[in-house]
Parts: structure tokens; sequence; C-alpha cells
């Protein structure tokens, strides 16, 4: 049939991707669309490979369109520096800062990389964490339904620190809503909770229940293996949060102890 690709004939595939290069090009610097952009760096990235020259269309994607995801994906790459981009933590959280205030795909993920640079500090003025800044952009990402978000925001409030008081009541509130995102180690936390009364009334019945449910998320993490990437276990970025009760892991190699 006119029109089809055979994909076992190499000139047929050739003048394939040829051609879609030029469309996407064609979409982005001629009818200035900022998806037609993002499909180009799809290209460049996954066609060619040619990491350099997605960056430069990232740059202008999110510069020029602010497009919610190619910002995202341009604050990827200047944590890594990848794309021949020099790393740069403060070029990151803007994109990410862009990202999370426009819809798109991503935009809840960089609103939780917001806060974990900000938990950092390090693309802070004095170099050190901005509590409020990383709780108000967890929120948003908790808000959203980021599991990671919810245990950060967790783990602040069991640990406390000066000007953020510990609270247990806001511990357990978030440990469980990230549990019932999937997250392992909020389940382990809330149960810890629950069997001692820390926070909320003791409850050893629903301490089993959460503890039931960490085991079986962890089992099911242990099937489904996925490689990091910046965003849900940063922890080049967020190395832990130092609490008595957990720690975000950057790989789960064991069950969490749940005693």
């Amino acid at each position: 049939m006119a029109g089809l690709v055979d994909f076992q004939d190499e000139e047929q595939v050739k003048s394939f991707l040829e051609n879609m290069e030029v469309e996407c090009n064609y979409q982005c610097y001629r009818e200035k669309d900022p998806d037609g952009c993002y499909r180009l760096v799809d290209y460049l990235e996954g066609i060619q490979k040619n990491f350099d020259e997605a960056a430069k269309v990232l740059k202008f994607n999110c510069e020029e369109y602010k497009h919610s995801d190619s910002c995202y994906k341009l604050g990827s790459y200047y944590v890594t520096g990848k794309g021949g981009l020099t790393q740069d933590l403060r070029a990151a959280s803007s994109c990410f800062l862009m990202a999370c205030e426009k819809p798109g795909k991503k935009s809840v993920e960089a609103c939780h990389n917001v806060g974990l640079l900000a938990h950092d500090g390090q693309v802070n003025e004095d170099g050190q964490p901005d509590l409020g800044k990383a709780r108000d952009y967890y929120t948003r990402a908790c808000d959203g339904g980021y599991a990671a978000s919810c245990f950060n925001l967790s783990a602040m409030f069991l640990q406390g620190a000066p000007g953020f008081p510990k609270d247990m009541g806001l511990a357990c509130k978030y440990s469980l809503k990230a549990c019932d995102l999937g997250h392992v180690w909020a389940c382990a936390n809330a149960s810890r909770m629950y069997k001692l009364g820390d926070g909320v009334d003791k409850d050893e019945a629903k301490a089993e229940l959460l503890k039931d449910r960490a085991r079986q998320l962890h089992k099911e993490q242990q099937k489904n293996v996925q490689p990091l990437t910046f965003g849900y276990q940063s922890c080049h970025i967020l190395h832990t949060v130092n609490s008595h009760y957990a720690q975000e892991l950057c790989s789960i190699k064991s069950p969490p102890t749940l005693n």
C-alpha cells in the first residue's frame, strides 16, 4: 500500500527518517510549534543520539516558548552536564521551576525537583537548605500524587529543624499518603507510628496492615527494578533525609525493618 514503509528495506527506512527530521525541523522553526520542537528533541535523542543538538533545541524551546516538558528535560541535562552543557544546579533549578509552573507531563516531578534542590541547599545563595521552599514545592508535588514528595514531607516533619518544628501528626499524614501512592519506606514509617502510638492513637492492627503493604510493595519493586533517574530517587542531590524511622534510599536492597 502507498504510504506504508517497509521497515525491512534499508533505503525506505533511511528515507523515512530523513523525512521525519525535515518535518520536525519545519514544525519547530517554521511553524513555531513547541510540540514540534519537542518531537525534534525525541528524534535527535532517539534516532541520531545527538544530545548536543538536542540540548540546543531544548534550550530554545524552554526559553522561547516556556514548553514545560522541554524545560524539565533541559533541567535534567544541566544536572548531569549532558549534551555538552556545563553542569549547573542553579540553571537546573530554574528550568525545573519553569516546568513546575506550567502544565506538562513532567510538571509534578519538576516541582519535586525544585524542592529537592532547595532542600539540598547548593543552589541557595547561602548554600544552606531552604526548608520552607522545599516544603512548599514538595507539597505541590505531593498534592499532585508524587509519592517521593509526600515521603520527604513526612521525613521533614519527623526530624524537625530550627524554624521547622517537628510534627508527628503531619509526619503520619504524609507517610500515609506516600504509602497509598506506593512508597515502601513511607508504609514502614507509618506502621511504626501506629505501633508506638507516635503522633497517632496506637493501633496494632493498622500497624500490621501497613507492615504487610510495605512487604508487598518491596516484593513488587524487586520484580520491576527501574533504572535511576533524576526525580524519584535523586540521591546525588538529596543524599538522605536523616530520620530515626527511615531514609529515602537510592535503591532498595533489603526489606525495611518492621519489628
